[in-house]
């Protein structure tokens, strides 16, 4: 199975950019590459199932069956009913998350598809530039500096955690990852945090293993609970704290931006706490854990080139 994909910040907020995108018969309004586009039967663009047919620079006709629409979390999905290129099982996706860190927009569009043995590789290349990156970066042209419809609502009002914070890191993901998923390393890229160890001699890869180290002047463990090479994650729980709150799990996970040469870091949290103590706990995590990691990672990473 073979792999497309591209991705670009867009210098405007989430709601602007998937108002444009959302639209299944939209192409021809920002992407150069098509046309014209008609959804057939005379159905709603935003039917799911629906089928848009559209005719690319040079006369070729494209199908294509939306699959899923997903207003909350800024992703939709579709297939070939008729395809642009000579491949079988062809299954598209493009998402949108929301980059906190300056109210931009981080967008990903990847497709999976099975190529001819005589064409290994050759139609990833194609997909990936001349498809997709060359259709982002007209995109992010056209939609520079817009504006988010009025009355729009993030995530339509159904927050994915009580602390999202996103980030871009002038590095790729290759530099990025093994600092970040060396469990014991954050004390070397926060400037809070200091005295990290893994209890028993725990490796920092080892799930289910335990760090202990001081935030300011209040003692922390943090148990590993998840890890992922594949896609770049971690997730973990605490175990000991001088905060007022429980049932507190938080995780991180970095995407490749491929036009630049860059990284993308999502960070959430979730716990429980009174609305008082919330208050002040949700802008601490947000800025002062979060921000503030990803802000000296990308200040070191830039400094060591």
């Amino acid at each position: 199975m073979a792999r497309a994909y591209a991705s670009t910040i867009i210098d405007a907020p989430v709601e602007a950019v998937w108002e444009t995108v959302r639209d299944f018969n939209g192409m021809p309004s920002w992407n150069p590459a098509v046309l014209a586009s008609e959804i057939e039967d005379g159905l709603d663009a935003d039917v799911v199932g629906c089928v848009r047919r559209f005719t690319l620079q040079g006369g070729v006709l494209v199908r294509e069956r939306l699959l899923s629409l997903d207003d909350c979390n800024y992703r939709f999905a579709y297939n070939f009913e008729t395809p642009a290129f000579p491949v079988t099982d062809y299954l598209a996706e493009m998402e949108l998350i929301p980059v906190t860190n300056g109210d931009r927009t981080f967008v990903q569009w990847s497709a999976q598809f099975d190529e001819a043995p005589g064409d290994a590789g050759k139609y990833v290349q194609i997909v990936s530039r001349d498809v997709f990156a060359a259709a982002l970066a007209a995109l992010a042209a056209r939609l520079k500096g817009a504006l988010p419809p009025e009355g729009a609502e993030r995530w339509q009002g159904a927050r994915p955690a009580k602390v999202f914070t996103s980030s871009v890191i002038a590095a790729d993901i290759a530099r990025v990852w093994p600092r970040m998923r060396d469990f014991a390393s954050m004390d070397g890229w926060h400037p809070e945090i200091s005295r990290m160890d893994m209890l028993a001699g725990a490796r920092p890869d080892k799930v289910s293993g335990v760090r202990d180290f001081l935030f300011g002047e209040g003692a922390l463990h943090e148990e590993l609970t998840s890890l992922c090479d594949r896609s770049h994650s971690f997730y973990y729980r605490i175990l000991k704290s001088p905060m007022p709150w429980l049932n507190y799990h938080a995780g991180a996970r970095l995407y490749p931006v491929s036009d630049r040469g860059h990284t993308l870091g999502v960070w959430t949290a979730d716990w429980t706490a009174s609305p008082q103590d919330d208050l002040t706990l949700i802008p601490s995590v947000h800025e002062g854990v979060f921000q503030t990691a990803f802000d000296t990672l990308d200040q070191q990473l830039r400094q060591t080139g």
